[in-house]
Order: C-alpha cells, then sequence, then structure tokens
C-alpha cells in the first residue's frame, strides 16, 4: 500500500485473483470512504497491456499507480486490478487499474482473468476508460475488437444493464480530426455489438440501453508531453461532479452505498470467479440485507451499552423516573437517526424492513423498563389512592363520593405518569396496566367499604344488644301475661330506631336498593335473634326463676312486705297463689311469641298442672305444642310437666316450713288457758281470792315468792337446759338447783350487812339484768306477772333482786317495728 501527496492506492485483487479484504478496508478507512454514500464514482481503465493506462490515470487523477519503464522494455506493469483515491476530484472519486489485455505473460489462451476483471470493472465502475491507439480504428483485427467484445460478452452476463459510461480515449491522436475518427469508432462499436449474442432478453436492446458512449482523443505522452498534459487537464474537469445529472455518469443506475462497497465488491468478485452470472438487482438487495443488518446490530449492541440508557434502566429498578419517555425517546432516536443515515443510500424495501427489525428489537430491549415503570405508576397511585381515601373518611366525608373522588384522582395521576413515560417510537398501550389498576382500586374501596358497614353493622348490633338484653332479662324476670306484648313493642321500637338511624348513616355509601334492604333486614333479624337468644337462655333457667317467683309470691304480701306467719294466714291459699304466678312464669318462658299469634299454652298447663284436670289424651305428654311452630318452642309439654314436678318438690319445704313456723307462734303465744279453765278458775277461787283481799300480807308472800322462782327460772337457765332433751334437761336442773339457792341467800345476806362480794361475770350480767327487770316493774307492776312464761335472768344482790326478759323486749320491738312499717 502506498501513500504520497494524499494518494492512497491498494492493490484490491492480485494477479493470481485473491481479493484483498484487508487492503480494501485499511483503504476504506483511510480514505473515509464509508462516510460517503452515494456521492462517489469509480472510474476503471481497460486497454492493451503497455498502452499507458497506468500513466494516463496518474495525470488525470493524480494517483500514484505504477508506470512501465520503457528504457527496460515492454512488458507487464499492473498485475491484477489496483485501486487509488482520486486526488482533488469531487465528488470522492476511486480510479481503477485493471491488468492489460492480449498480454504476453498470460498467453494467448488464458483470457479468463481479462473476462473476469472486465467483469468486474464493469459491474462496478460508472465509468470504463477504453483505452486503445490512434492507428488502430477502422482495422479489423485491431486490439480493440478484441477488447469491445469481450466487454459486450462480459456484459450480457449482468441481469440488468448499470447504464455505464464508456469513455474511449484515442491515444497518440494523428491528425485526422476527431469528428472523423468518432463515426468510424461509434460504427465499428455497434457492429460488435449488433454481432455479440445475447440473451433473450436483450436481444433487441439497444447499445444505448446498456452504454453511454463518448469518444476523446489525446495527443502523444512522448511526443507532445506538453499538449498531452494540457489535454489530460481538459479531460480532468469532465470528471467533476460526474455523478450530479449531465455528468459523464449523471444516469448511472443501481449505486451501492459506499459502506457496502467492501462487502458488494467481494461478493461480485467471489460470484464472478464461481463463473456464475452476476444478478445485479438481487446483488444489490444481498447487499443492502447484508449491511443494514450489520449497521442495525451494530446499533443495537451500542444501544445496549448505553450509559444513558444503562442508567435509565437502574433508576426504573427503584422507582418511577420523571421524564422517562422523553429520555428514552431521544435515546431510541440517536440510534434510529444514525442507521438512516448510514443506510440512506442501499435499497429502501431492505432498509425500511431492518429498520422495522432494529425498532423491534431496540423496543423489546426497553419494553420490560416501561412495564416497571408502569409497575410503579400503579403501585404509588394505588397507596395514595388508600391513604387519601383514609385521610378524606377520618375526616367523615361520605364513603362513595371519597371513594369517586379518589379513583377519578388516582386514574388521573396514572394516566400523566402513563402519558410521561410513552415514547414516540412505539405506541404501547398500558390499557392492561390501567385496567389492573382500576381492578385494584375496586377491590380497596370494596374492601374498605365492607370494612366500614362492618363496623357500623357491629355498632348498632352492640347498640341492639345494650338496648335489648337487659330489658329483655328484666322483663322475663317479671314475666306476666303482658310480657310477650312488651317484649314485642320493645323489639319494634328499639329496632325500627337502630334501622332508621342505620339507614342515614349507610346512605353515604349509595348502595344499590336492595343491598341496603338486605342489610336493614339483617339487622332487624339480628335484633330478633337477640331477643329469641335471651329467651332461649332464659328458658335455661326457668326452674331458677320459678323457685324465685314462688318465693317472691310465698313469702311477700300484696303489699310487698315479708309475711310473719302469725297463725292468721291462709298458707294453703297462699301456696296456689305463689304456684300459679310460678306457673304463668313457665307458660310464658315455653314459647317465643314474637309474631303475635295466640296459643293456649297458659290454659294448657293450669289445667293440666294447677287445677289437675284429667284429659284424654294428656296435652303434655307431647313434644309439640299446638299452634306453635317446632323452632318458637323453648319448653315442650313434655319438659314443661317434669319442670313443675321438680318445682313442686323443691317447694314443698318452703311450705313445710311456713305451715311448722305458723304452728310454732301460735304454741308460743298461747300462754293463757282456754276460756273454760278460766271462767272454772273464777269461780272455784272466788274464795282464796276474796281472801288475798282480806289478807294482803298474802299477797306479798306471793309476790316475794313469785320473784324468788323468777330469779332461779333465769339463774338457771331453765329453757336453754332444756334445749338438749327432756331428761338432760331435768338432770341438769336438778345438778345446779342447790348451788343456785345457796348463792341467791348469800347474795341476800351480804347485801343486808352492807358490803358485797366482788361478782363474776356471770353474776355481774344476772344483777344488771336483774336491775333492769326491777325497773321494768317498777313501772308496771302486772307486767311481770303477765309474761311469766318468758325466761328471764336473774341475780341476787345485797341491796335488791333484778330481772331482765330479753326475749320479751325482742318481741316487743319486732310488733313496734311491724307496726310502724304498717302505718
Amino acid at each position: 500500500m502506498a501513500d504520497t501527496d494524499h494518494c492512497c492506492s491498494t492493490q484490491l485483487i492480485d494477479g493470481d485473483g485473491e481479493f484483498n479484504v484487508v487492503g480494501l478496508d485499511n483503504f476504506m478507512r483511510t480514505t473515509k470512504f464509508s462516510n460517503c454514500g452515494l456521492s462517489y464514482a469509480v472510474v476503471a481503465i481497460m486497454g492493451p497491456q503497455s498502452s499507458g493506462k497506468s500513466t494516463l490515470l496518474n495525470h488525470l487523477f493524480q494517483t500514484n499507480f505504477r508506470e512501465m519503464d520503457a528504457y527496460r522494455g515492454r512488458s507487464q506493469t499492473t498485475k491484477g486490478i489496483w485501486i487509488a483515491h482520486c486526488v482533488g476530484i469531487e465528488p470522492f472519486t476511486i480510479a481503477m487499474d485493471l491488468e492489460g489485455t492480449d498480454g504476453r505473460e498470460r498467453g494467448e489462451d488464458d483470457t479468463t482473468f481479462e473476462k473476469q476483471s472486465a467483469l468486474f470493472a464493469l459491474a462496478i465502475a460508472d465509468i470504463v476508460l477504453i483505452n486503445m491507439w490512434c492507428h488502430d480504428i477502422g482495422r479489423e483485427q485491431a486490439a480493440n475488437k478484441p477488447l469491445l467484445k469481450t466487454v459486450f460478452q462480459v456484459m450480457m452476463r449482468l441481469f440488468s444493464p448499470r447504464k455505464t459510461t464508456l469513455l474511449f480515449v484515442i491515444r497518440d491522436k494523428t491528425k485526422t480530426p476527431l469528428e472523423y475518427l468518432e463515426p468510424i469508432l461509434r460504427e465499428d462499436i455497434q457492429k460488435i455489438w449488433n454481432v455479440v449474442s445475447k440473451p433473450a432478453a436483450h436481444k433487441d436492446t439497444p447499445l444505448s440501453e446498456f452504454f453511454n458512449v463518448e469518444v476523446t482523443a489525446l495527443s502523444s505522452y512522448e511526443e507532445k508531453e506538453e499538449l498531452f498534459k494540457e489535454q489530460v487537464a481538459q479531460l480532468r474537469q469532465r470528471f467533476f461532479n460526474s455523478i450530479s445529472p449531465g455528468g459523464l455518469a449523471g444516469d448511472r443506475r443501481g449505486v451501492v452505498p459506499a459502506s457496502g462497497f467492501s462487502f458488494s465488491a467481494q461478493q461480485i468478485w467471489r460470484v464472478i470467479k464461481e463463473n456464475k452470472d452476476l444478478d445485479l438487482p438481487a446483488h444489490k438487495v444481498m447487499v443492502a440485507t447484508v449491511r443494514c443488518e450489520e449497521i442495525a446490530n451494530e446499533k443495537f449492541c451500542r444501544l445496549s451499552s448505553d450509559e444513558d440508557w444503562l442508567a435509565l434502566e437502574e433508576a426504573v429498578q427503584s422507582g418511577s423516573v420523571s421524564g422517562f419517555g422523553r429520555r428514552l425517546s431521544s435515546i431510541l432516536e440517536t440510534y434510529f437517526s444514525e442507521y438512516d443515515s448510514e443506510a440512506t443510500y442501499f435499497d429502501e424495501d431492505v432498509r425500511n424492513a431492518k429498520r422495522k427489525h432494529l425498532e423491534s428489537k431496540a423496543l423489546d430491549l426497553v419494553h420490560p423498563a416501561y412495564l416497571n415503570l408502569l409497575g410503579h405508576l400503579r403501585f404509588k397511585a394505588l397507596e395514595n389512592c388508600k391513604s387519601r381515601l383514609e385521610r378524606m373518611l377520618k375526616e367523615a366525608e361520605g364513603f362513595a363520593a371519597s371513594a369517586r373522588a379518589c379513583t377519578e384522582s388516582c386514574m388521573h395521576e396514572f394516566d400523566q405518569g402513563c402519558a410521561d413515560a410513552a415514547i414516540k417510537q412505539a405506541n404501547w398501550d398500558a390499557s392492561k396496566v390501567r385496567e389492573k389498576l382500576r381492578r385494584d382500586i375496586d377491590a380497596h374501596k370494596l374492601s374498605v367499604r365492607d370494612a366500614k358497614l362492618s363496623e357500623l353493622v357491629a355498632r348498632y348490633e352492640e347498640k341492639l344488644r345494650q338496648l335489648l338484653c337487659e330489658p329483655v332479662e328484666s322483663l322475663f324476670d317479671a314475666a306476666g301475661r303482658d310480657t310477650w306484648a312488651s317484649i314485642r313493642q320493645l323489639l319494634r321500637r328499639e329496632t325500627e330506631t337502630a334501622v332508621l338511624e342505620f339507614s342515614t348513616a349507610i346512605s353515604s355509601f349509595e348502595l344499590d336498593q336492595p343491598t341496603i334492604e338486605s342489610m336493614l333486614q339483617g339487622l332487624r333479624d339480628y335484633a330478633r335473634n337477640l331477643v329469641v337468644k335471651k329467651a332461649r337462655e332464659e328458658a335455661g333457667k326457668v326452674l331458677i326463676l320459678m323457685k324465685d317467683r314462688f318465693s317472691t309470691v310465698f313469702s311477700h304480701d300484696n303489699e310487698l312486705m315479708p309475711r310473719v306467719w302469725t297463725g292468721k294466714e291462709d298458707i294453703k291459699t297462699i301456696t296456689k297463689d305463689a304456684r300459679a304466678a310460678s306457673l304463668r312464669l313457665l307458660a310464658v318462658m315455653a314459647a317465643i311469641r314474637l309474631d303475635e299469634k295466640p296459643d293456649k299454652i297458659e290454659n294448657i298447663l293450669l289445667s293440666s298442672l294447677m287445677e289437675g284436670t284429667v284429659t284424654s289424651p294428656d296435652p303434655l305428654a307431647s313434644s309439640t305444642w299446638e299452634e306453635v311452630p317446632p323452632e318458637n318452642t323453648l319448653i315442650t309439654p313434655v319438659q314443661c310437666k317434669s319442670l313443675w314436678r321438680q318445682f313442686k318438690s323443691e317447694t314443698e319445704y318452703t311450705v313445710t316450713q311456713a305451715i311448722s313456723a305458723q304452728e310454732a307462734y301460735k304454741r308460743s303465744n298461747n300462754w293463757l288457758p282456754p276460756p273454760w279453765a278460766i271462767v272454772a278458775m273464777v269461780v272455784l277461787g272466788f274464795n282464796e281470792f276474796m281472801l288475798l283481799l282480806r289478807n294482803p300480807l298474802y299477797l306479798m308472800f306471793l309476790f316475794v315468792a313469785f320473784l324468788l322462782s323468777k330469779a332461779m327460772w333465769v339463774q338457771m337457765d331453765v329453757p336453754g337446759q332444756f334445749q338438749h332433751g327432756t331428761l338432760a334437761g331435768l338432770i341438769s336442773i336438778s345438778s345446779r338447783f342447790l348451788p343456785t339457792v345457796m348463792n341467791l341467800l348469800k347474795r341476800l345476806a351480804e347485801e343486808a350487812q352492807g358490803h358485797r362480794t366482788p361478782e363474776s361475770p356471770t353474776q355481774q350480767q344476772s344483777s344488771v339484768a336483774f336491775q333492769s327487770f326491777r325497773n321494768q316493774s317498777q313501772l308496771n307492776p302486772s307486767s311481770s306477772i303477765a309474761q311469766s312464761s318468758v325466761s328471764s335472768n336473774v341475780s341476787v344482790s345485797d341491796s335488791s333482786v333484778e330481772y331482765s326478759s330479753p326475749n320479751l323486749m325482742q318481741r316487743r320491738s319486732t310488733k313496734v317495728q311491724e307496726a310502724e312499717l304498717s302505718q
């Protein structure tokens, strides 16, 4: 490879037909040929060996091809095909110097390389210079005719004409004017074209369809060098803007972009060497396909490793990124624009197809990041919706309005995020993510709504429980004929109040009417079930309630005062009333009566259990009540019968105790003898009574004897001794009689002498009791006689004998209290 005066040249194909790929790539890189697009031209030169082709190119394009040294003889100088950058020519022009034809070195029959190089030049070059001697024009067997035949024959192997310009350069021009030489040359060219065998498709195709024929003439380089250079300089001007309309190659066709020149040249030479027909349109498509794909792959690789894209992708992993669509669009547009710029000169269909493929791959690369961003936007919008809804509900705003406002706000926020994330290179659809967000928001709203409704329901259920349970329990405790009516009234009043308030509370949820009705009915059912549950609980302890009712009625009078069994009460009637009250309670508890349907439970129980009416069949020998549904039955008839037997057996003791108390009261208060005995005593003891009136001394003696007897009674605690039995009482009294008498006499003696011995605690207590009794007797002397049957304590002192009767005082205070309560 040589580089002189900014001219770069290299051997493209050597003499053995090997393509110099590395050399061509270095040539394109050094000359920056790849950046030219379609703005370049290729000029090739053909001609006999040693006809001055290299010299002409060097003078014409300022190249540095090797020239023949005439002083060393005429021999082959250029071997294979060389290319060089034409210095100072615009547009970028490549000169291609082909090995000369009819060379001695290759021999007479070795024309293969000549044809291959000629076909290669015609497939690549836009302008082909045919270098020929002036004195060969008009000759039949001159060297120009074999060359032209070769050119025309190989041209037929191209499936489509490229409109190549054939510039015939007549060397060593004689005195014959060019205007005379040119018609002869054109006539010879046309004859050659006519006799060359052609494919059927081009049998009648004129020469002008394949070639533009131009003719020029140059003076001899050796004899008239200055004139030669002057003519070459004029010819050089024709290569400026050669590809523009009107230029030498202004109507060329099927140009390969500069970036694909290397690959195209390689493929063309490979096909030519394989001796195949060269389909230039197909080759053009193939080159475009390969190069566009290479460009697309290169852009995709650069995109994959782009720092801005990698940073953007990493940022999206951790959260939403503002301006994602704009930034990503800019990155993609950079690489798509670069592709368009580099592939703009290739086949349009191939170029567009590869661009679409590049776009598809690039969008597939960035689409996961886009989806990730949408996921962040969806999550953020959902969380904002949750927090916003919670805040609005805390501010006591209506649920439906709050939920609607939150939904609209968050969906708008998501839509804005989607618009910010969208890229102009793709019309990605975010509807699925949006629908997912909508479903998530709806699900959250539904869960919040259900939670709030559950709270409301629980609140009103608790309110109903507080308003119903204790009042219902109280009504059952005081069960009577109007108990269930009161319960129904209470249930209806509290339920309707709660339902009205609950209906107002849920109005902000904007529920559909069936749902509202269902919830209101659920609240009514809950209230009813509360009453039913409480009724079943109370029915489970009905026996206790019956006994409490019996005890209350039996032990209290009509004014609810405790009864004192004095002997005047009709225990049988009281017992019957108490049992009837208990039976009515059982009748109330036997069934649930919330539907206001009449029944005969109370009558059946009264007639069967109280009145003892025997009917066949026994109405209580059943597990259901007549006119009462099984689900409303709390206590079956059989259970009522069993409960009643148990109730009677457990309350009989109370009745027995009352009877015993009544009899005891009678005995304790019956101290007077019968009236007939009193009359007999008055009649029979009239004389003794008169004797006492006549002799007061007897009366005093009896009084003293009474006091002494009373003191002995109290001192020995006669009633207490008999509590353990009659025999034990007699033995105890007989053993204590003499010591008690001696103790009384001793105390009397000490008091008579004026001093007292220390008293034991028992004696002190007896003395106090005796003093109290003495005071009472002084106030009412007759009361001591009337209460002779009451036990007393007695103590003897030096000064006096004192009595006390605590039992009597207790009974008197009890009577006083009863009198005060009755008032």
